[in-house]
C-alpha cells in the first residue's frame, strides 16, 4: 500500500511539472499556452491544498492534539502561496514575462521550502500517527488530488 508521504510527495511533483509548464510558455511568450498552463496548475495547486486542509490535517490534528503546530504553519504558507498564484495569474493576464518570471521565483522558493518541510517532518508523522487510516485516507485523498484511477496508487 502506498503511504501518505509517497502519495501527496508525488503530488508535489506533479504541480512542479505543472508550474514549470506555465513557466515554459511565458519564456516562449505563448500567453493563451501560459494562461491555460498556469490555470491547470492553480487547479492542482489548489486540490492539493485543499487535500491537506480539509482531510489530512484535521485528520492529524484529531490524532496529535496538535493544533497549533506544524499543520497550522503550513496553513499560513498556503496563503501566502495562493497570493503569489494570484500575482502570478495578473502577470499573465497583463502578458508581463518579467513580473511573472519575479512571482514564479519567489513562489518556487517558497514550494521549495514547504515541500522540504512537509516531506521531510509533516508526512511522516501523518504516517506513523495515522497508520490504522492509512488505505482510507490514501483513497480519499488521491480522490481529493483528481487521479482518476486510485487503485493504481494503492496498489
Amino acid at each position: 500500500m502506498t503511504s501518505l508521504a509517497t502519495l501527496m510527495t508525488d503530488d508535489h511533483r506533479a504541480c512542479d511539472h505543472a508550474l514549470a509548464s506555465a513557466e515554459k510558455h511565458v519564456l516562449q511568450r505563448d500567453w493563451s499556452a501560459a494562461s491555460q498552463a498556469l490555470g491547470h496548475f492553480a487547479d492542482m495547486l489548489g486540490a492539493h491544498f485543499d487535500a491537506e486542509e480539509q482531510t489530512l490535517f484535521p485528520r492529524f490534528e484529531a490524532a496529535t492534539g496538535m493544533i497549533g503546530g506544524p499543520t497550522a504553519v503550513m496553513r499560513a504558507e498556503h496563503a501566502e502561496m495562493r497570493i503569489l498564484l494570484g500575482n502570478l495569474e495578473a502577470a499573465v493576464d497583463a502578458q508581463d514575462g518579467d513580473e511573472f518570471a519575479g512571482e514564479a521565483e519567489t513562489l518556487l522558493i517558497m514550494i521549495q521550502q514547504h515541500n522540504m518541510k512537509e516531506e521531510n517532518i509533516l508526512y511522516p508523522l501523518c504516517d506513523a500517527r495515522l497508520s490504522a487510516q492509512t488505505g482510507e485516507l490514501v483513497t480519499l485523498l488521491a480522490e481529493q488530488l483528481g487521479h482518476r484511477a486510485t487503485t493504481e496508487i494503492t496498489s
